[in-house]
């Protein structure tokens, strides 16, 4: 055989008598994470989808199976069709938004470096911290349309601020700079990425004659490219199951939207409000499905995408 024969790997054949040894030890270690997805995940799941087909009473806890009548009910609600608009609406404007700004905090950051940055780091990730519900009750007075401190700022620069609460042209952008507030994380990450870029590169395109802009676009957006499609997916996902914050400024002590309509709901309130104020169970269920499969749908056309866009080290 000739010396430059191309060297074939061993084909992989049943499991090694050491490999079976460790079987038990693995499945033991993994045993809590496995009953927690069954329990807590698979079965749940299974319940819900067969829920989606039953017109299930809660109160009762009993349901008698209807087929596909709650998925084609969701066809003439226009309440689904507004909920699932102002979703939609809310993740164009976020997702692109948070990216932006906490691309650029990250990059101030990191050109400031030392003990600032440190301090500036724990600053901007403190919000991430504060109860859902505590910060929807912090900008009903910071949006307030009357003496709200976003309108007084606006107004010192002779601005005269909308009523976010009230009108509901309005309130889905008022929600939009409320959620904004709480960027920290994806600024974290991107600090953490940029921090990974090796300067030598810089240095290079520097003598090659690439100002700051070029640099930017040929260097740092590739080589962070990964943490971008990481957050872009995570904060569109996020951004469609999104409740906590809008439920407590507009469905919770109010106990209602008052002037905004249906400006404020959001596909997940809608959801809630349909399993657990009207208690159809099944018409919920069907409703958590759908936005399953939207979700499910977004994220693989995001992964599909990301191999054109995304580059990571050893590729």
């Amino acid at each position: 055989m000739s010396s430059q024969a191309a060297v074939q790997r061993p084909k992989r054949g049943r499991w090694t008598a050491a490999e079976k040894e460790v079987i038990p030890w693995v499945l033991l270690f993994l045993s809590p994470w496995i009953v927690g997805l069954i329990v807590f995940t698979i079965i749940p799941m299974g319940w819900s989808l067969w829920l989606s087909f039953t017109n299930y009473d809660p109160l009762t806890q009993r349901g008698d199976f209807i087929g596909i009548e709650n998925y084609l009910d969701m066809v003439s609600d226009k309440r689904v069709a507004t909920s699932l608009f102002n979703t939609i609406y809310f993740t164009v404007l976020y997702v692109p938004l948070s990216t932006i700004f906490g691309l650029l905090l990250a990059l101030i950051l990191n050109k400031v470096g030392g003990w600032t940055a440190g301090f500036f780091r724990t600053a901007f990730y403190l919000p991430n911290l504060t109860p859902a519900v505590a910060v929807g009750t912090l900008f009903l007075m910071i949006l307030n349309g009357q003496s709200g401190l976003l309108n007084q700022a606006l107004g010192a620069v002779g601005i005269s601020g909308p009523s976010w609460l009230n009108d509901p042209a309005w309130v889905k952008n008022g929600i939009v700079i409320m959620m904004l507030w709480s960027i920290g994380g994806t600024v974290i990450i991107y600090f953490a990425a940029l921090r990974n870029v090796p300067g030598e590169m810089y240095e290079a395109a520097r003598i090659d004659g690439a100002g700051a802009w070029k640099q930017f676009l040929n260097i740092t957006v590739p080589m962070i490219s990964g943490a971008l499609f990481f957050t872009i997916v995570i904060n569109t996902i996020a951004s469609l199951q999104l409740f906590s914050e809008i439920y407590t400024m507009f469905y919770g002590a109010q106990q209602g939207q008052g002037s905004t309509g249906d400006a404020a709901l959001f596909y997940v309130i809608y959801l809630f409000r349909n399993a657990f104020e009207f208690f159809e169970m099944g018409y919920a269920s069907a409703l958590a499905w759908v936005l399953f499969v939207v979700i499910l749908i977004i994220t693989l056309i995001q992964v599909r995408l990301s191999s054109r866009f995304v580059y990571y080290e050893g590729e």
